[in-house]
This record gives C-alpha cells, sequence and structure tokens, in this order.
C-alpha cells in the first residue's frame, strides 16, 4: 500500500524563522507515528501542514494521495485533529459537544457513534455535565471523542498529553491502543521520550530537520558502544573528567548521574568495564558512587544523534 502520509523535501518558513527544512518521511497505514523532538523542533509545523492548515514553502506534501491545501474539502472527512489546545464549549454538557463535532462534519446519524465513544472513555455517566465541570483528564477524554465521532481514518494529535496527571496519560494512551487496533492510523507530536517508546516509528527532530527515523528499538540498537550510569558528588567536574577517560565518546549529566558511553568494541565485558571505568575516575580525582552498565533510552539516541549532528554541522 502507498503511504498514507508523505514529505518530500518539504521547508517551512515564518519570516526568517525555518520551522522545517527539507523534511522527508513517510506514515504507513494502520501504524503510530511519533514526531518528537523539544519545543521549536518543527512537530506542531509538520502537524498542520499534514491536516492542510498551512501550505509548504518548497516539496511536497501529500495525504492519503490528496493535497492537503487544494483538496482540503475532501481530506477533512478523513482526518480528526487534536490541537495543544482543544476547544471544547464549556457551556455544553458532554453529549451537547459531541452533537456539535458530529454535526459540523455532516454525520446525522452519530448517536449510536456517540454513546460507544462514551461507553470507551467511560464518560457515560457524566454525559449531562457541563464541560467547563470536567477534570482536565475527563476534558482531554471528550476532546477526543468530539475528534472520533465522524470516523476518521487518520488521526494527528499535537502534544496531547502535555499538562496532564499520569493517570489520566496511561488511560489516555490505553484509548489510543484501542483506536490502533481499530485500523486508525496515529500520528502523534510529543516531547515525552517515554511515549515515543509507544510508537511503531518515530522521527526524531530538531530545529527542523530530521536527525534520525525508525522503530524505537532500531534506533536504539543503533546507537554504538556502551552505556554506564556514573553517580558521582562533583557534578561540575564530572562531564570534563570523565570526557577524557580512555574509550569514553560521550558524557551527559542528568542531576547526580553521567550517562558515560563509550565506542563501538571499547568497552570490553560490562563488568570489567564498569569496574575499569571506576577506578580511572577515582584516580581523575572524582569520588565515584556507582557504576553500573545501562540500557540504551531513546532520551541516549536523541541526544547522542543531537551531538553527532552538530559535530558535523557546527
Amino acid at each position: 500500500m502507498p503511504p498514507l502520509v508523505s514529505f518530500d523535501r518539504v521547508t517551512k518558513r515564518y519570516g526568517a524563522t525555518r520551522a522545517l527544512r527539507d523534511l522527508s518521511l513517510s506514515i504507513e497505514p494502520g501504524e503510530m507515528f511519533g514526531l518528537i523532538g523539544p519545543d521549536g523542533a518543527g512537530k506542531t509545523t509538520t502537524i498542520r501542514l499534514i491536516c492542510g492548515l498551512i501550505r509548504a514553502d518548497a516539496g511536497a506534501v501529500r495525504v492519503m494521495n490528496l493535497d492537503p491545501v487544494r483538496q482540503h474539502r475532501r481530506l477533512t472527512a478523513s482526518v480528526g485533529y487534536f490541537s495543544q489546545r482543544f476547544s471544547l464549549y464549556g457551556d455544553l454538557s458532554i453529549d451537547e459537544n459531541i452533537a456539535f463535532f458530529a454535526e459540523i462534519h455532516g454525520v446525522r446519524d452519530y448517536r449510536a457513534r456517540r454513546d460507544r465513544l462514551l461507553a470507551i472513555t467511560q464518560l457515560t455517566p457524566f454525559r449531562a455535565r457541563l464541560a467547563d465541570q470536567l477534570s482536565g483528564g475527563m476534558k482531554q477524554k471528550l476532546a477526543l471523542a468530539c475528534t472520533l465521532v465522524h470516523e476518521p481514518t487518520l488521526i494527528v494529535l499535537d502534544e496531547p498529553t502535555t499538562g496532564v496527571d499520569p493517570v489520566s496519560r496511561r488511560e489516555f494512551w490505553k484509548l489510543l491502543s484501542e483506536f490502533l487496533s481499530q485500523g486508525i492510523t496515529i500520528v502523534m507530536a510529543t516531547p515525552y521520550l517515554d511515549e515515543a517508546e509507544r510508537c511503531s516509528r518515530v522521527a526524531l527532530l530538531h530545529e527542523g530537520g530530521l536527525l534520525a527515523l525508525d522503530r524505537p528499538g532500531a534506533l536504539r540498537a543503533a546507537l554504538p558502544g556502551a552505556l554506564f550510569e556514573v553517580i558521582v558528588s562533583d557534578h561540575r567536574r564530572a562531564p570534563d573528567v570523565l570526557a577524557r577517560l580512555p574509550g569514553v565518546r560521550d558524557v551527559r549529566m542528568f542531576g547526580e548521574r553521567a550517562h558515560v558511553r563509550f565506542g563501538r568494541g571499547e568497552s570490553g565485558d560490562a563488568g570489567d568495564a564498569a569496574a575499569r571505568l571506576s577506578a580511572d575516575a577515582s584516580r581523575a580525582g572524582l569520588a565515584v558512587a556507582s557504576v553500573r552498565p545501562i540500557a540504551t533510552s531513546l532520551e541516549d539516541v536523541f541526544i547522542a544523534r543531537l551531538h553527532d549532528s552538530d559535530g558535523a554541522n557546527p
């Protein structure tokens, strides 16, 4: 099957600011695709291009083999858009909000669909409650129900869990898994790398450019060398001291924890390498509390790719 979404060397500018630069990617039907990166990486611009809300300055965007700007009306029937600031009507009830969004999408016989969405989101007991009286997590679930009431093929979510408590985030991901199992394609922008681990594939974005695109597991496996966590007391000296030790390729600090990455084939046996790293750091004057090998996370991948990109493009 052809890609559901494709970007071919897409560039988008806002005045002098280049939000996207030569971005190429494709999204397959039925997958959960993550757009990952910090604020300013280009996630929201990518989503707005997918939805046909803005026009690219260069390159080509295709969604369901349609031009999302020129053929916007045809596309809206098949796309559900959940923005960062999804606008619910506070003086309307849950039922009335869903009915409103169904009607603006031209869905006439929506009541059975509405009842099913309310059951899935566990909002049925509260259907008469005004949106202004809902908790943050309930508003989020109502917004998702409004997004899905016209049965889109593709749903596009722009940082939907930002500012939501951990329990609501977990419930929201259960809902997404339910809709994914129904064959809906999901594209989600998020700054949370733990959420990225749940995606089929992810695009790591930075300053409008693509750092990497692959399955989370493949990205972790592709990071060369071994990774160790070193807990030290002297946080200020630690990065410079550790970076000068034999075989060390990269050092990143996370509070009192340092993630120390060795080059490929330079660490040897993990246990021996941990002991050697601890001894080398102690000889260099660092007070080391512990050293242990750790699994590579997407955060480590992102930082390493960013470091390599900055090194290639000073």
